[in-house]
This record gives structure tokens, sequence and C-alpha cells, in this order.
């Protein structure tokens, strides 16, 4: 089950277990909000789009935390002109947790029920893991062999190079 929402301008794809970054929202950490504007929800057999909303659609969520996004420099120039200009900004941001999907004033999927079926998937998934063959012992490590000494050659004087003076012709005016 999924739900698309819009909050902060724009538009989120969530599902029941999710956890989401949004723009800012006002609440403290730990602190249930439901999201109302909810333009679309369905499953993977069908889907129902709102015009533009879902009447009696209500998708609930968890603040986890009030943060701040990454700096982005914002940075003016006009060529030729000496004009620059340099400033940063910060976004607020918010997570949340998504909780369930309502509509009609029935929760349509929770996170409880995502959570069971993740919990059967990995029982059946032990059994298998018990039957495998005991680890292998780790092979020795190779060290490598040193090279042979290599014998310094004889010190020679570096090779003189002259330049020669190119003629120059003069101009006969």
């Amino acid at each position: 089950m999924f739900a698309v929402v819009k909050t902060g301008g724009k538009q989120y794809r969530v599902s029941p277990g999710d956890v989401v970054l949004v723009e800012k929202i006002e609440g403290e950490a730990g602190q249930s909000i439901h999201l109302d504007h909810v333009l679309m929800f369905g499953d993977a057999d069908k889907a129902t789009v709102g015009a533009p909303l879902v009447d009696k659609a209500l998708v609930h969520a968890v603040i986890r935390e009030q943060t701040r996004g990454d700096k982005i420099i914002v940075f003016k120039k006009r060529r030729r002109q000496g004009y620059r200009r340099k400033a940063g900004h910060r976004q607020d941001l918010t997570v949340l947790e998504i909780g369930g999907i309502e509509v009609g004033g029935k929760l349509v999927a929770s996170a409880e029920v995502k959570a069971k079926v993740k919990a059967e998937k990995p029982a059946k998934a032990e059994t298998p893991a018990e039957v495998e063959a005991p680890a292998k012992k780790a092979a020795p490590k190779k060290t490598a062999e040193k090279k042979a000494e290599v014998a310094p050659a004889e010190d020679k004087p570096a090779k003189k190079t002259t330049t020669r003076a190119k003629k120059t012709e003069q101009a006969s005016e």
C-alpha cells in the first residue's frame, strides 16, 4: 500500500514504515501528525487518484527529529563589473516515519502489519542457513620475495653540451 502526499510544496510517495525527509513541519520529536493532503493512494492492483485530493484520506506519521540540510552556496557574479556576492543557506528539514494510511475513517495499512510480514520472511530464511558448511580457514599470506641487489654503475662525469651560436644575416638595406 502506498500514498502520494503533498507537503512543503513537494510530493512524496510513502508507504507504512518509510522514513521521509520533508520540509520543516512544526512539532517536536516523538509527536504524532496527520498529513491530509493525499493526492493518490493504492496498492499493486489498483490506485485511486483524487481530484485534486482524495476525500477523507490521511497519512499518519511520527516526527523523528528536526534537522537541517547541507549548506548551499549562492554565488552571484557579473563579469567585468567587480560584482561578486557570496551567501550560504541551510534548509530546515523534518524527518518523518510513516505509521499508516487511513481512507474513509478505516486504517487501510499500518507499519505494524508491514513489520509482521517482514518478521515471517526471515524465519523461513533461517532454516537453510543452519545447514551451511563450516567456514573455511583463511589461506596463509604470501610474502613478496626480495629483489637481488643491483650493483651501482660507475660514476661518469656528465656530458657537456654546447650550444652553437646562430648566424644572423643582416639585411642589406
